[in-house]
């Protein structure tokens, strides 16, 4: 259920503030972005653009929610927000015009995937559900994305099971298949965003029966034109043996057994016997998938020991990115409107120049030479951008990549919303999955490997480097 209780306390009542000050209908632009690529990788893949923008559209105080924050008090017992101000939220309708990367493309640190304009007070109330939907499906994106690259061949989705929650769950298999999987075990995801739906059985299936045999013959009886064969319940050779004998009983009545899964013991070696075995018996269109807390490193290893694995099922170290459990998006101030309708940037300082935020209303440029992505240049829209360019990372100024003037270009960040309306349908979700895929091939695959990618050339034109530069010298204490 989307509400805009779905937040921090914070944003609500600094839009009290906000209300309260007069400043709630001054216009603002924040950025959402991250600082960081997740995994130790070269690139992030966007995600979760579609379900908020979805929250954003959606926006309504309910009767219930205005009675609980009418009901919020102080620590001395006076009520948290006035009256006045709840009976401003009870006809909010969010105003905001929202710019973003389509879902599916690489992304990278310090770019924003997101532009967000529109009165403050709108602009901030949106700050914690944005982060909470893009921060997450970005990072399972990028997971899957790795991991279907490890893999060479279709990869099936299914860790609801062991997913934070079931809206963690769905979410997850949304992202998912727009990172590359093929499929997902997830029945609720197949019918709200029309993914394949795949499955086998569980190990209760044969245990439920006295013998191994049996309980293969009956499932290929239930599902004859959709049966895989979980092998590993007692002995794995002899599970394969019997998934062979089912597979002559299949072809006897006109069927064909679709593959067995291996989800213990050595896969490698496993499903090199097994693979051995249904191609000595006659059948070669056997498939062999491999379950098993797997990974991109482990399947990268397997297939570097020659596994005969033609589909990978992949769980809970998708679906909760085991070793990045949270991207660590940020939301940040970066323009306010004058009132003679000039913008005056903001800044935030850091120590930490990674973690200072850029000014000024952004885009991305990407440049391409020869088919294939050389570089990504944020700049300010209103300050244009030179060409040549020489692109400047904001982390480490003393790296810098120059452009020349005859690059091609693509600028990233495209309307969906103004005020508060979507600019168009939702796209399908397969077109975010196949933008995935064909951008993924536009960049060299030294960026993409899984260790010691490749760093691409991604940060400030060189204008906005100097304009950032100099607001953070006149604003230094």
């Amino acid at each position: 259920m989307n509400s805009p209780l779905q937040t921090d306390l914070y944003q609500l009542t600094m839009a009290a503030a906000y209300w309260q000050a007069g400043t709630h209908q001054q216009e603002s632009v924040f950025h959402l972005y991250f600082r960081r690529l997740p995994f130790q990788g070269g690139y992030a893949i966007a995600a979760g653009l579609g379900p908020a923008l979805d929250w954003i559209r959606d926006f309504r105080f309910s009767d219930s929610d205005l009675a609980y924050l009418a009901g919020l008090v102080t620590k001395t017992g006076t009520p948290l927000f006035q009256e006045k101000f709840i009976n401003h939220l009870s006809d909010l309708r969010l105003q905001l015009d929202i710019d973003a990367i389509p879902e599916g493309n690489p992304v990278f640190a310090h770019e924003p995937l997101l532009r967000v304009q529109g009165p403050i007070l709108h602009a901030q109330l949106v700050e914690t559900a944005l982060l909470n939907i893009i921060n997450f499906q970005t990072l399972i994106a990028t997971k899957a994305a790795r991991i279907c690259r490890a893999a060479g061949g279709p990869v099936m989705e299914f860790g609801y099971r062991r997913a934070q929650g079931q809206d963690g769950g769905l979410s997850a298999s949304r992202a998912a298949w727009i990172g590359g999987c093929d499929s997902t075990s997830n029945v609720l995801a197949g019918k709200q965003y029309g993914i394949p739906v795949r499955g086998t059985h569980a190990h209760s299936w044969v245990m439920s029966f006295d013998d191994e045999q049996q309980a293969f013959d009956l499932y290929a009886d239930a599902m004859p034109d959709n049966t895989t064969l979980l092998v590993d319940t007692y002995d794995t050779l002899r599970g394969i043996d019997r998934a062979i004998e089912t597979a002559r009983k299949l072809r006897d009545r006109g069927h064909a057994l679709n593959a067995i899964r291996l989800d213990s013991g050595d896969l490698a070696w496993l499903s090199q016997q097994a693979r051995k075995k249904f191609d000595d018996a006659g059948f070669p269109d056997v498939k062999v998938v491999a379950s098993n807390d797997l990974d991109e490193h482990l399947i990268e290893s397997l297939r570097h020991q020659d596994a005969r694995i033609d589909l990978w099922g992949v769980g809970t170290n998708l679906v909760t990115a085991a070793d990045q459990p949270a991207l660590g998006g940020v939301y940040k101030l970066a323009a306010l409107r004058n009132a003679d309708s000039t913008w005056k940037h903001r800044i935030k300082l850091s120590e930490q120049r990674a973690k200072s935020s850029v000014p000024g209303r952004l885009q991305v440029r990407r440049y391409l030479e020869d088919n294939q992505y050389i570089g990504d240049a944020i700049y300010d829209i209103d300050a244009g951008i030179g060409n040549p360019v020489t692109i400047i990372d904001p982390a480490n100024p003393l790296q810098h990549k120059p452009i020349g003037a005859r690059a091609a270009h693509v600028d990233l960040l495209v309307p969906c919303m103004r005020a508060g309306e979507l600019t168009q349908p939702a796209e399908p979700l397969a077109k975010a999955r196949d933008r995935c895929l064909k951008e993924l091939a536009r960049f060299d695959p030294a960026i993409l490997r899984l260790l010691n990618p490749h760093l691409y050339p991604a940060g400030l034109a060189e204008n906005l480097h100097l304009a950032r530069e100099e607001m953070l010298q006149s604003l230094t204490i």
